[in-house]
């Protein structure tokens, strides 16, 4: 009988993550983790059971990690100018080293929308609408329904990670350049938003 080694299971764990959402590979199979991992595929069955179960419960976490995430940043006690430049710096980052973890937790929202509405939505979000339409207020931003700049915020940080492949091609760019344009994004996503002093 195989004794459970918090250790092992969690180096499954993050082996599947980096496959997943690093490496972008959604169909990797418990053969193809447990041959990243270094260990036997019955050792991932042992701990997770099935191939489904190891994957749901890594989208689960990379759904709490998001969360997390963004969370750390609206409640943190800074003035709006640096919280927003703090979301955007914090999300490329974070997109940049799991360029794939974004799609995954889209895709697995639409599959399950009570996933979405229910773990996503939360009382920093509606405080930080407040701040947005203080700074509208202020014209620092531009009048617009706060719901639409936060649409217009996540849209501007996760759209070239989530057609990350497509822009490659189409700009003919190799990822080093990629990952370069993704850092100057940081700032001029910021002063496409921030019309302020």
């Amino acid at each position: 009988m195989i004794v459970k080694d918090i250790g092992k299971e969690q180096l499954i764990r993050d082996t599947a993550k980096h496959l997943f959402f690093s490496e972008g590979k959604l169909h990797a199979t418990t053969q193809d983790i447990a041959d990243a991992a270094g260990v036997n595929r019955t050792l991932v069955h042992y701990y997770f059971r099935s191939r489904n179960i190891l994957f749901e419960q890594v989208v689960e976490e990379a759904r709490l990690d998001l969360r997390n995430t963004i969370d750390s940043v609206l409640k943190a006690p800074l003035g709006f100018k640096e919280k927003l430049q703090k979301i955007i710096s914090v999300f490329i980052d974070e997109t940049t080293k799991y360029p794939f973890r974004e799609l995954f937790v889209i895709t697995e929202t639409n599959r399950n929308k009570d996933l979405g509405t229910s773990k996503m939505n939360n009382g920093f979000i509606k405080s930080f609408m407040i701040e947005v339409k203080r700074e509208m207020d202020a014209g620092n931003l531009k009048n617009m329904e706060p719901k639409q700049f936060i649409m217009n915020l996540f849209a501007l940080m996760a759209y070239p990670v989530l057609a990350s492949q497509l822009n490659k091609a189409i700009l003919d760019i190799k990822e080093p350049e990629f990952k370069r344009l993704m850092k100057q994004r940081k700032q001029l996503i910021f002063e496409m938003l921030y019309i302020g002093n």
